[in-house]
């Protein structure tokens, strides 16, 4: 017996079977369609009802629903105990989702925000302090080191990425030059465009430009690789082979980032010195010879050390960072793009912010 039921005067008597193989189309159109020429009270009468399932009686609840809105009341009555119970857990789990969601105020987003920032963190040093442990165990003893793979990456992250860094650096020479140089030679001090470039390349712009490409290039490179990686589940069958995933995926490019960013760094000062040598003898009749000789006067050896220094500390932040946001990719590609933004973003961040503490503390100490 299909399912059915009849409207007389302000009764909807339901009979047969409520099952979803008994439900058609007609039957919730009708339902949908039920009306009174007045505001009233409804009754629902189930004594006839045979069997019934949650389908059927989510199909009432939306018809309850639909009457409310109209502005009837409805009453249920003659269910059976079993379809009683049935309704009361359609109503307790289903119907709350047909409620419109409410907006939470100021204080709770900010409360929830503040909530999530804090986890993150948390998860985040927890993630650092594992890095440096499995980085230690492995310069304990560097047998273990996978140097296939590191060279891999330094070759890939380093390597191929000369080209980028040594345009960026000379046009940064050549812009650093060109905009101090017309400010100094108003006073015909020309000759100190060597003190201006040299130092700002080899002390602070030549290690946080190359880091700032490094991060948007091979961090994010890296996230995608770890991020595609978890999503196809090679990660856990790392795991379940005996392999960890820190050992194979991250310890390989933070050793790689770490050996080639001096590196690059110290190519960086070349090709930004040379750029600013450059625009120094074209436009502000600094000779070549002239700059040479007064480059060693101006530049003492610790503006040198302190940004090769500076360029081992980034890469270890640029590592983490990416390989980080890589394992926190989680349902979909959508997921890997928003990690691998959020890997730049985090990383440009973090190494401003330590450039800004080396600042503060090398003046401090009188470097």
């Amino acid at each position: 017996m299909t399912a059915l039921f009849e409207l007389k005067s302000n009764i909807v008597r339901y009979t047969g079977i409520w099952t979803l193989d008994t439900l058609d189309y007609q039957v919730e159109r009708q339902l949908e369609n039920i009306s009174l020429a007045q505001k009233s009270t409804i009754i629902f009468d189930g004594d006839a009802i045979e069997s019934m399932d949650s389908a059927a009686a989510c199909l009432l609840f939306s018809t309850q629903k639909s009457l409310e809105k109209k502005g009837h009341t409805v009453i249920w009555q003659g269910f059976s105990a079993n379809h009683t119970d049935l309704l009361h857990m359609i109503q307790k789990y289903v119907t709350p989702l047909n409620t419109p969601p409410v907006s939470p105020n100021m204080l709770e987003q900010i409360g929830r925000k503040t909530e999530q920032y804090v986890i993150q963190t948390v998860d985040f040093l927890a993630f650092v302090g594992e890095s440096f442990w499995v980085s230690l165990q492995a310069l304990v003893s560097p047998r273990h080191i996978r140097w296939k793979a590191v060279f891999s990456n330094i070759y890939s992250a380093g390597v191929t990425a000369l080209p980028m860094i040594s345009v960026l650096a000379f046009l940064m020479g050549v812009m650093l030059a060109y905009q101090g140089g017309r400010q100094l030679s108003l006073y015909g001090a020309n000759i100190f465009i060597v003190d201006l470039v040299g130092i700002t390349f080899l002390r602070e712009l030549s290690p946080l430009l190359t880091a700032i490409m490094i991060a948007g290039r091979s961090g994010s490179a890296f996230t995608a690789q770890i991020g595609t990686m978890h999503l196809t589940h090679e990660i856990d069958a790392l795991r379940t082979i005996g392999i960890a995933p820190m050992d194979l995926l991250m310890l390989p490019k933070l050793f790689a980032l770490i050996i080639i960013m001096p590196l690059l760094t110290a190519f960086a000062d070349i090709m930004g010195i040379l750029g600013g040598m450059l625009i120094a003898y074209i436009s502000f009749d600094v000779s070549i010879s002239d700059f040479l000789e007064r480059f060693p006067q101006a530049i003492s050896l610790s503006h040198y050390l302190i940004g090769i220094g500076k360029a081992p500390v980034f890469a270890a932040v640029i590592a983490i960072v990416s390989c980080y946001q890589g394992f926190r990719v989680t349902g979909s590609a959508d997921s890997v793009g928003k990690q691998v933004t959020i890997s730049v973003v985090q990383s440009i961040f973090l190494v401003i912010i330590v450039d800004a503490s080396f600042s503060i503390l090398f003046n401090g100490v009188g470097l």
